[in-house]
């Protein structure tokens, strides 16, 4: 215990806050990998926080548009009239076995990521393994298939994880995807705590070309935060995880699902008010305020309290920041989304700001800056920036297999059924 003197500052830190502030990040980092839906059912079941108005108001959603985004209850296997066809499917031969899976690369709530080799070309990929049991029974078909689409629709960006082909078995379904290596942002920011505002500049105008690019096809991305945001082996952004997307969202559209990452929601999402593409520029501030400052702007380990801080509390920020960095997160996070940054002119809004004067765009998008930091990844194989909890799990052996067709139950083909058409692959004039 640390006693404190008349000569000691009065700005000292003591043993006592130091583990107060270690608390805070361990709990912060683990509450920052629970889905939406498992932190819902959470806090739902703390008679504490349940008791809070603006809890009570956000968890009473009896009646939400697109229902299968909060639906975490067991139900049964959609019935045909029900099931999503999820496109042309135009490589049935693709299979598991395709692929040498060498390690589990990162995990979510319907599957896994695996580092994968091709054995004909031996080229290097990310492989999204989801269970189509687990998709149906949270009903949430539509996430892949919004998912499959976008990835359809990135053609050559450079700040978007690209699809190379998709398939399935008769119980899983399979993306196949660009290898990045070079870690989550939130790994290095839990590694750095915060960065310096040069750094930060570099990834926000990256992050913010990619969804000006999205905009741009009307798709609201909705799902911004640091797991989402990978670096590739050189220290570019790579945006990945694209199933929370929301599609044909025309310039003055607006949808209303309540959708996302608690320390990102905006307060329109909270106040389940209809929402606009503005919402991905709130998530940009809270991203940027999270790159400089290490936690983002309205965060409070009490779910009530900070859910009440978005709301009301005003933005606070502390002065060790430039006046255009102060503007932009002003403009960011301002709570009304009619006045926030973005909401007249999008993307223009944020390229032109102040703060983003020393990024030429075109260098940025041609990928001529050189970025901040490397990640000095050896090669594919080099999993240093990979949570050893995710590589060292041992890869199971069915996900290289197909089942034998006579072992396939009734409900693993009624589960396949629901996505027919899954299956994708690029036309012949793209491998030239």
């Amino acid at each position: 215990m640390t006693v404190k003197t008349d000569t000691m500052p009065a700005n000292t830190i003591t043993y006592s806050k130091m583990r107060g502030m270690v608390a805070l990040l361990i709990a912060f980092m683990k509450q920052r990998r629970m889905g939406l839906n498992d932190f819902i059912q959470k806090i739902s079941t703390n008679s504490y926080a349940c008791k809070h108005p603006e809890v009570q108001s956000i968890l009473d959603i009896s009646q939400p548009q697109e229902p299968e985004l909060l639906n975490g209850n067991s139900s049964p296997p959609p019935s045909p009239s029900q099931q999503i066809n999820l496109g042309p499917s135009s490589n049935p031969h693709a299979k598991p076995s395709d692929f040498q899976f060498l390690k589990i690369i990162g995990k979510g709530s319907f599957g896994k990521v695996l580092l994968a080799r091709h054995k004909a070309d031996e080229k290097f990929y990310a492989v999204k393994v989801l269970q189509k049991k687990a998709i149906l029974k949270k009903k949430e078909e539509k996430h892949i298939m919004s998912e499959r689409n976008v990835l359809l629709k990135n053609v050559k960006h450079p700040f978007l994880v690209g699809l190379h082909f998709s398939f399935q078995t008769a119980s899983r379904l399979y993306f196949i995807l660009d290898y990045i290596n070079g870690g989550e942002l939130f790994y290095h920011l839990q590694r750095e705590r915060c960065f310096l505002e040069p750094r930060a500049r570099f990834y926000a105008a990256e992050i913010a070309s990619a969804l000006g690019y999205l905009h741009s096809l009307n798709i609201v991305y909705r799902d911004l935060k640091p797991e989402n945001i990978l670096l590739d082996s050189q220290g570019h952004i790579v945006l990945t995880d694209f199933g929370l997307c929301k599609e044909n969202i025309e310039p003055n559209g607006t949808t209303s699902t309540f959708c996302g990452t608690p320390e990102y929601l905006a307060p329109e999402v909270l106040h389940k008010q209809p929402y606009d593409r503005t919402v991905d520029w709130w998530c940009l501030g809270a991203v940027l305020y999270e790159m400089l400052y290490g936690l983002p702007p309205f965060y409070s380990r009490n779910t009530a309290e900070m859910y009440d801080n978005i709301l009301n509390k005003p933005l606070q920020l502390k002065p060790n920041i430039t006046n255009s960095a102060r503007n932009l997160l002003e403009g960011l996070l301002q709570k009304d989304r009619t006045k926030r940054l973005g909401a007249k002119n999008d993307f223009m809004e944020i390229k032109t700001h102040i703060f983003f004067s020393p990024i030429n765009w075109d260098d940025l998008i041609n990928k001529k800056i050189t970025p901040p930091f490397n990640p000095n990844v050896s090669g594919p194989s080099d999993l240093q920036h990979f949570d050893p909890e995710f590589t060292e799990e041992p890869v199971p052996n069915s996900i290289g297999q197909s089942p034998d067709s006579i072992l396939i139950t009734a409900s693993i083909k009624e589960a396949a059924d629901a996505f027919m058409g899954f299956s994708y692959a690029p036309p012949m004039e793209s491998f030239l």
